[in-house]
């Protein structure tokens, strides 16, 4: 029997119909001149890790009423299956095949993350020349302190956070970063754990809202839940504590090298902990939409709500047991759907109808388009993306070509798929230019179970030449057979 969350894009299609003629008078309205802008980003949440996308094992009130008010993407992709090149595809538009950061690369000399540079333009940059306030709250992994990647030299008026995405494993530092200046959290000296940083964060964001209320804003909420470590208040834990059986233990970093520094802390409760952790998230969004309606700018106001990738495995995680891939191949550093395939939720009251849903295939880079579209500015020259805001307002929706990925872990893999047909090539590291491919269709086999590419020899050569299309020569980054 098919799995529940596995229905979703059948569902979907039969919904587009409606949500898109149902759309058409909310299109004819006068869009706002410069809607306010809220991004937020979940770390590491499967496809199947919320219940408006199939989640059993607990809810998610809060996201589930934010998709219930706007629009929920059923065929949308990160911009990688590991934090930093996704996010950096997010900030500047383009697939790994041609962004400057394609993967989890730190600095010589352990300074941080590897940096974009000034050339790269981000949607914190476009926002800024249309007059907008920006302000980032979260985990960068862009850029290490005083770098040409620091949020602030890329276009973030307001920072907060964790710049080094290493550090972001941890959920009661020793310090987080406001702009350029180290804040020191004195309540986690030691073994202590009194400051939970996403709570520290969260405030911050909330009077970021607070203070630019009366002026177009861009708020990006990159949060670290629910990536391992896998901690949570006692007040969230205790909701899950003895519920989510038989329970999962997990022995890391509790003294020593690693501690608070990377490495992730022992938990005896790992699946009431990763519980805990997405109710938390789910709470401070239901926070922020709270604010905007409070603040009376909620018609004015779009927010869009993603994962970074896949559901991962670390530090006790167990997508098995909660099926965070919502029933799809793969997690975290695999190119299968259940590594790149992610939620999106996008929710602007009085412009976008209530409770629809979309299988319109998109991806990270198309969000930089997006939003200089909702700004009324240029889009960049040379991205990848393509704006899906006709498909947000009901209107005749451009698709791509194709989508394309490329992973330079676990032997170099690439993936590619162009309408219902899926590519995947593993070990390119062994041998770029002939390196076996597997296809897959979609549409008949989303579980990716069954490759065809003996079936289909001239698609799976098609599927080949796109993949080497897409993939541009980096210094930084090498199949290592090029």
């Amino acid at each position: 029997m098919m799995k529940i969350s596995n229905l979703y894009p059948i569902i979907a299609a039969m919904a587009l119909v409606a949500c898109k003629s149902s759309t058409s008078a909310q299109a004819e309205k006068s869009e706002p001149k410069q809607p306010n802008i809220i991004y937020i980003l979940a770390d590491d949440m499967g496809y199947g890790d919320l219940s408006c996308y199939g989640q059993t094992k607990f809810k998610t009130p809060n996201i589930d009423r934010l998709a219930q008010e706007g629009i929920r993407f059923t065929n949308h992709y990160s911009g990688s299956t590991v934090c930093a090149p996704s996010r950096g595809s997010l900030m500047t538009g383009k697939h790994t095949g041609h962004a400057f950061s394609r993967g989890n690369k730190g600095v010589p000399g352990n300074k941080g993350d590897f940096p974009l540079i000034a050339s790269e333009i981000t949607i914190a940059e476009v926002l800024k020349s249309a007059g907008y306030v920006t302000g980032m709250f979260g985990k960068w992994g862009l850029g290490y302190p005083g770098s040409e990647g620091a949020p602030n030299n890329q276009g973030f008026d307001e920072f907060f956070g964790y710049l080094n995405q290493a550090l972001a494993h941890n959920y009661y530092p020793y310090h987080l970063w406001h702009n350029s200046e180290k804040i020191i959290l004195e309540g986690n000296a030691g073994q202590d754990q009194n400051q939970y940083a996403p709570e520290l964060i969260h405030k911050k964001a909330m009077e970021f809202l607070e203070e630019n209320k009366d002026q177009p804003f861009f708020m990006y909420y990159p949060s670290i839940i629910p990536h391992a470590e896998l901690f949570a208040p006692e007040t969230y834990l205790a909701k899950y504590r003895g519920k989510l059986l038989p329970e999962k233990e997990y022995a890391g970093k509790d003294e020593g090298k690693g501690y608070k520094t990377g490495g992730y802390g022992s938990q005896t409760e790992c699946h009431a902990a990763f519980a805990a952790m997405i109710n938390l998230l789910d709470d401070q969004v239901g926070e922020i939409v709270a604010k905007v309606k409070e603040m009376g700018i909620a018609e004015n106001t779009i927010i869009i709500f993603s994962s970074d990738n896949g559901p991962h495995a670390e530090g006790g995680a167990d997508p098995d047991f909660f099926n965070s891939s919502g029933g799809l191949r793969g997690i975290k550093r695999d190119l299968y759907e259940g590594g790149v395939r992610v939620p999106m939720i996008v929710s602007w009251p009085g412009t976008i109808e209530a409770g629809c849903e979309t299988d319109h295939i998109s991806a990270f880079w198309d969000v930089l388009p997006t939003i200089a579209a909702l700004a009324k500015q240029e889009t960049p020259e040379a991205i990848d993306g393509i704006s899906f805001l006709p498909e947000l307002l009901g209107k005749e929706q451009p698709t791509h070509n194709h989508l394309y990925w490329e992973f330079y872990e676990r032997g170099g893999r690439q993936a590619l798929r162009k309408g219902n047909w899926k590519a995947v090539r593993l070990n390119v590291h062994t041998d770029y230019d002939r390196t076996p491919i597997e296809l897959y269709k979609l549409d008949e086999d989303l579980t990716e179970s069954d490759n065809v590419a003996e079936q289909y020899p001239e698609v799976a050569a098609e599927m080949l030449e796109l993949m080497k299309e897409c993939h541009s020569p980096s210094e930084n980054y090498r199949f290592e057979t090029e």
